[in-house]
């Protein structure tokens, strides 16, 4: 670690540890949560550099608990007016919230640190650089044949570094770097249009390919461009891996520990039951350094290990943060999640659905539609009842061949009976663009689509 980079450090431990000692002599508990960030973004336009955007911020959230009332507030100034206002502020906040009981500050003294050179690589690259592969990003999609224009595009490089302080002397640390690359482009063919977009991200910049994002988002759109509704009724369905892990992501919340104690999570009685097919495993994998849902610790500084949620079609568990496991009279399973302007919730963090045993031919082979592109999916999406309806556009295909282009179609049913209809699960695991998640093919049967 550089000298500054300690320097820094150093000051931010400084300021945490005098915050929480006003907060211990106020007879409270607190902890202390401050997210740092740098950012790079650029846009092109038209062969021109439009946007060369840098940022950075700090922010300080912090969270006090005082005979069971709980006050939170958050700072983006760092001198020790600023500061000492958070405490009050965030102390006189607590007077007025009823006692939550099941809320505490966890009695871990813990030091957790990620690693820097895995997470946070530093490399020799110029703006120069990324200044150019924008420009060809841009540049070579709007040359392609029926481009009309790439109204979104860029390069980002971003560093984010989180720190959590805890009056029990907790200290986490974990700082991580993400580059991304990402093009939409819109074609035009007479009446017919399409835009459709790729992107990819690398914790390296080198580890971006400019051909790749203009090649997969062209292909996507002039495979779209001549689209048309199928007859309406009952099909297997396979989601590519972004709409797989989108779906997925949209009824996160049968997992979630805080939405049973809230009395909206349709599982919350089911812990131990069979609600999927038997086939079917997901775990929430937060130590995968392959991915970027990474979490050595939860925003509680918990260390995060791997959870099986459905094992072999069986709800092993919901996920939990300190407050929801008291509730529920159980233990913290690492997923609590909280910013600093936000209150203490629980999330996942990084999805994995074990591989099955169907080859890619198998799982491909007789008439299906891929699904490459859902519109409305959260609004169209009821969580608790498991209802959804949305739009989407993809292939229908036969044997692994793609026969036709699909568009204008609505696909409905219930996420919940859907996995109770699975088909076929591959077996090979795919990231998804964004590396998030970690999933086969699964394909279900039995979906009903409107044309």
């Amino acid at each position: 670690m550089s000298g500054s980079n300690s320097t820094l450090n150093m000051g931010t431990t400084q300021m945490a540890e005098q915050v929480l000692e006003q907060v211990i002599n106020a007879g409270a508990s607190g902890d202390l949560i401050i997210d740092e960030g740098e950012a790079l973004s650029l846009k092109a336009r038209d062969g021109e550099l439009e946007e060369y955007k840098v940022s950075s911020s700090r922010i300080f959230g912090l969270r006090v608990i005082k005979d069971g009332h709980i006050g939170t507030a958050y700072s983006e100034a760092v001198d020790a007016d600023a500061l000492n206002s958070m405490v009050g502020q965030a102390l006189d906040n607590a007077r007025f919230v009823k006692v939550e009981p099941h809320e505490n500050i966890l009695p871990s003294s813990d030091h957790l640190k990620t690693d820097d050179e895995l997470l946070c690589p530093q490399e020799l690259v110029s703006v120069e650089q990324k200044i150019q592969m924008t420009l060809e990003i841009e540049g070579r999609l709007a040359a392609k044949d029926k481009v009309k224009n790439v109204p979104y595009n860029g390069v980002q490089d971003i560093t984010s570094q989180r720190h959590i302080f805890s009056s029990a002397g907790l200290n986490a640390a974990t700082r991580s770097r993400m580059c991304a690359a990402y093009a939409y482009a819109l074609v035009e063919d007479g009446e017919n249009n399409a835009m459709q977009g790729a992107s990819q991200v690398s914790r390296h910049f080198h580890g971006l390919n400019a051909s790749s994002v203009i090649d997969r988002t062209y292909e996507k759109c002039i495979g779209l461009l001549d689209g048309k509704p199928v007859p309406s009724k009952h099909y297997d369905v396979i989601f590519d891996k972004d709409c797989q892990v989108s779906v997925f992501g949209v009824f996160a919340m049968m997992f979630s520990g805080k939405a049973a104690k809230d009395g909206i999570n349709p599982m919350r009685e089911k812990t131990g039951s069979v609600i999927a097919d038997s086939r079917l495993s997901i775990y929430d994998q937060p130590l995968n350094v392959d991915g970027f849902g990474y979490h050595l610790f939860d925003a509680e500084g918990t260390a995060t290990k791997k959870s099986g949620l459905i094992v072999e079609g069986c709800l092993q568990t919901l996920i939990h943060n300190s407050a929801t496991a008291s509730y529920f009279d159980t233990e913290t399973t690492g997923h609590a999640s909280r910013g600093p302007r936000s209150t203490l919730g629980v999330s996942l963090h990084q999805v994995e659905i074990a591989k099955g045993s169907e080859d890619q031919t198998t799982l491909h082979s007789g008439e299906y539609l891929e699904l490459t592109d859902l519109s409305g999916l959260h609004s169209g999406a009821n969580a608790i009842s498991g209802d959804f309806s949305f739009g989407a556009s993809g292939y229908l295909c036969r044997d692994g061949e793609r026969i036709q282009a699909v568009r204008g179609i609505t696909v409905a049913g219930n996420f919940y009976e859907m996995l109770n209809k699975i088909s076929m699960i591959g077996d090979q695991q795919h990231w998804d663009e964004g590396r998030s998640a970690l999933m086969p093919g699964i394909r279900f049967a039995d979906v009903a689509i409107s044309g």
